[in-house]
């Protein structure tokens, strides 16, 4: 079991539990979606919130082994599932973000209604270093966070410390690591002070306005991942570089 789950209060606390980092793979993700579809029908659960396991990250990503040219089809269906899964929960849900968040882990933490994050945290969507793109941020960050910060993002994959983070509108709050569970517990509690009701009404309205795109979208980025990038030479280039710790070789086809 790599995803753990506790219910109190309200609140249903879902651990990634993969150490050292939290690599995100196909059984992990089916487990996680199981988790999702149990929180999704309990009516005494009101937030969901997500952490990683260790102070090292919150997640590096899916595993590069799921990203070969044969297992890509149902990494993207397993993983787009997860996320498709979690925008569509009643509850109100939280990323709690130290470390490392980057990949499919930042797809997954940006998906979340609120995202706190430690400022020593850093977010990147890597893929492009090694042949391929994130199709779920290719999706959703330009309605997110405009064209040319999706651009810095995904075309440079560079690191994006907490506090830039913020300024993007990638993340909600950054606060010092030795205070991110006083910040959790402090939005916790206040959502809770809320009513229920009218707490379910609001985000569905403001995920149906925020995500009207995003099925189209997320559907167009498939395509282009399958169609398209999984013919060129570098998408097996750049996994094959990764797992054999080398510099790519790029053929530029």
């Amino acid at each position: 079991m790599n995803i753990l789950m506790q219910k109190r209060d309200r609140t249903a606390w879902v651990t990634l539990d993969r150490p050292p980092l939290n690599v995100l793979n196909l059984p992990m993700l089916r487990e996680f979606k199981t988790v999702l579809e149990s929180v999704e029908g309990d009516s005494a659960v009101d937030l969901l919130v997500i952490r990683g396991g260790g102070d090292r990250a919150f997640s590096a990503g899916v595993d590069i082994n799921d990203h070969t040219r044969e297992k890509v089809p149902e990494m993207l269906e397993t993983v787009h599932g997860v996320i498709r899964a979690l925008l569509a929960l009643p509850q109100i849900t939280i990323a709690s973000v130290r470390g490392a968040c980057f990949g499919g882990g930042c797809e997954l933490a940006s998906s979340c209604d609120f995202v706190l994050a430690t400022e020593d945290s850093f977010f990147a969507t890597p893929e492009i270093n090694v042949g391929c793109y994130p199709p779920v941020a290719l999706a959703r960050f330009p309605s997110q966070l405009g064209h040319h910060r999706t651009a810095e993002i995904i075309l440079t994959g560079r690191k994006i410390p907490a506090q830039e983070a913020l300024a993007m509108g990638l993340i909600t709050r950054v606060v010092p690591a030795h205070e991110l569970e006083q910040a959790l517990d402090a939005l916790t509690n206040e959502l809770k002070g809320k009513s229920r009701a009218v707490l379910r009404i609001a985000l569905r309205g403001l995920r149906e306005i925020s995500l009207r795109d995003f099925s189209f979208s997320l559907k167009r980025s498939e395509e282009l991942y399958l169609q398209e990038l999984l013919r060129t030479e570098d998408v097996e280039e750049g996994v094959r570089a990764f797992l054999e710790k080398r510099k790519p070789h790029w053929s530029h086809r």
